[in-house]
Order: structure tokens, then sequence, then C-alpha cells
């Protein structure tokens, strides 16, 4: 009986260790940025060559880093508080959106010459690419978004908001971009082909809502709030909140991965929060992996099973990206 008590009691002990979920992210390397000061912002990827693009904001660069090779390849200096990148691969176009002097800058990808800009976009920032229709959207000035034809490299509309925008995710299978416009306590839902606003969701109990990310198939859309540090989801037909979560501080990326079904936030207080989403409003956290302080910019390669973090120059920790590998759908 006691050996029967002895073996229930190590088991009962022992099955929580093999029942507990493990790490969906495993840190495979890190990249030295050395004479990288400053906050990073926005990122984009050239998976196909490995590389990646990190604007590093706070020193006026735009940081080129080879993945495979795990070194920085180039550095394009004399940006104006550079805020966005895109690289376009069928054009083989860098481009990069500057805060300070109002201006999208035109790169060529493989020498990383200037190739055009357009100017009079005051305090541009995020860029983001409609692969279906071919055109580039800018957030800038008081409140717009701005649409560029990134083979002519000019400005071709204007769709106004009420407030700066920040994220603004779209649906591959409709015309709507959700626009996180944290100012004006809202999100904004537009039309992408008429430039008009449709409708207006109230945000009226956070603030800092900056980062999105949509779930289109299941009808979700993904919101970080930093004041107070929260996670929300709300209904794409409804436009209600269905679920919320808290979340760590200073909240400044976030991914949806439909395979798994799991989302991943880089927060700038020092930790990639994983969240698992149970359709249609269970958002559950599961893992809070440590970083590193101000840590918050970051890009995630669903095909290659990749996340790669952008972590600045703090006292003792130098600036450097760290590539981790993602672990697929169980």
């Amino acid at each position: 009986m006691k050996q029967t008590l002895g073996f229930l009691v190590v088991l009962w002990l022992v099955c929580p260790l093999f029942a507990e979920e493990p790490p969906p992210l495993a840190l495979k390397i890190s990249i030295p940025l050395p004479n990288v000061e400053g906050r990073f912002d926005h990122a984009a990827a050239d998976p196909e060559t490995h590389r990646l693009f990190f604007v590093a904001l706070g020193n006026n660069t735009l940081e080129i880093v080879d993945l495979s090779a795990g070194k920085r390849l180039h550095t394009i200096t004399g940006l104006k508080k550079p805020t966005g990148v895109l690289f376009l691969a069928d054009l083989n176009l860098l481009i990069v959106a500057n805060g300070d002097d109002g201006t999208c800058r035109f790169y060529d990808g493989t020498s990383y010459a200037e190739r055009g800009r357009i100017a009079g976009l005051d305090d541009a920032d995020n860029l983001r690419f409609d692969s279906k229709a071919k055109r580039v959207y800018v957030g800038y000035g008081e409140g717009a978004l701005g649409v560029i034809d990134p083979v002519t490299m000019r400005l071709t509309g204007s769709i106004p908001l009420k407030q700066p925008p920040e994220s603004f995710p779209w649906e591959d299978d409709g015309p709507r971009i959700f626009v996180n416009v944290p100012d004006a306590k809202q999100i904004a839902v537009v039309d992408g082909v008429a430039g008009k606003v449709l409708a207006t969701w109230p945000l009226e109990d956070v603030r800092a809502n900056f980062p999105m990310a949509l779930d289109e198939k299941q009808h979700r859309l993904f919101v970080g709030c930093r004041q107070p540090a929260r996670l929300l989801a709300f209904d794409t037909h409804s436009g209600k909140r269905v679920a919320e979560t808290p979340i760590n501080g200073d909240v400044d990326d976030l991914f949806f991965e439909a395979s798994t079904n799991r989302l991943l936030a880089s927060c700038g207080e020092g930790f990639i929060d994983v969240f698992r989403f149970d359709p249609p409003s269970g958002l559950t956290r599961t893992h809070q992996l440590h970083t590193a302080a101000g840590a918050r910019t970051g890009i995630l390669s669903q095909k290659y099973r990749w996340f790669c973090l952008a972590v600045p120059h703090r006292g003792m920790q130098g600036a450097e990206l760290r590539v981790y590998t993602v672990s697929g759908a169980r």
C-alpha cells in the first residue's frame, strides 16, 4: 500500500512537467550591431536572400543583416528619424519612411543606392504593402494614410483620419483596413478601395493602442495597448470586444500565427509574451520569455519559422539582433 501511495505521489508531481507546453521560441543566434545607438522602430525582411532590414531610429540608419551568415551586411546612413521600412522583392526596392524630414526614400535592393524620394509626408511613419493592389500605404501627418505607387515612386492619394495612425493590417479577401488611431482612442475601419473611413470602434478605457494582428479567417482583430497593458480581441464583423488579457508593458509589435493559433508580442519591458487563441473568445498567455529592456521591435517569418528581435544598447548590453527558431503546431 505504501509503495502504491508513493508511486501515485511521484506520478502526481511528474505529470505537470510532461503536460507543460514547451517554449515556442528557442534562441538560435545573436548578431551584434556595434556603434548603433538609440531605439529601433520597424523592420522588414527578404527571406529568399536571408536579409533583414531594421530601422535604427535613434541612430538615423537602416541596418541590413545577413541572417544566414549572422552578420551585418550594410548600413544606410544620412536618414532623418527613420521609422518605417519595406522591401519589395519584385521591384528589388527598399523604401524607408523618415519622420523628421517627411520623406519616403527609395533604394536599390542590391547596391543600396537611392533611386528616388517623395517629400511632404510630415512625420512619416509605418509602411505597408498591399500585394493585391500593388500599392504602398504610409501613415503620416496629423492623420492620414498616404497611397504610393512604388513603380513610379509617387504619392497617388491620401485617406484622412482623425489623428496619426499606428499599425494598420488589412483583409486579403476584402477592402477593409483596420487602423489603430491612439490619440483619438479608436480603431478606424477604412475602405481601401473607396479611400474612406467606414466606421470607428471606440477605446475609451485604454490608451496607447499601437500594434495589431489580424486573424482574417476567424474574424478576429488583436490589439496591443500600453495603458493599461492589455491585449484585446475584437470581432471584425460586429466591432465588439470579445476578449482581453494582461500583457507585459511597452508592447510594440504583435504577430498572429494562423498555423498554431498563437500570438507573439514583443514588449519593451523585457519580454516576448506568447498567447494561445482558442476561438471564439479564449485568450490565454502561455509563456513570458525574458529578453532585455527596450527590446520591443520584432519581425516574424511564418514560412521559415523564425522570429527576430532588436535589442538596443543599454548599459552593458550592446545593440544586437536576437534570432529565435519558432516551434510549429503540435
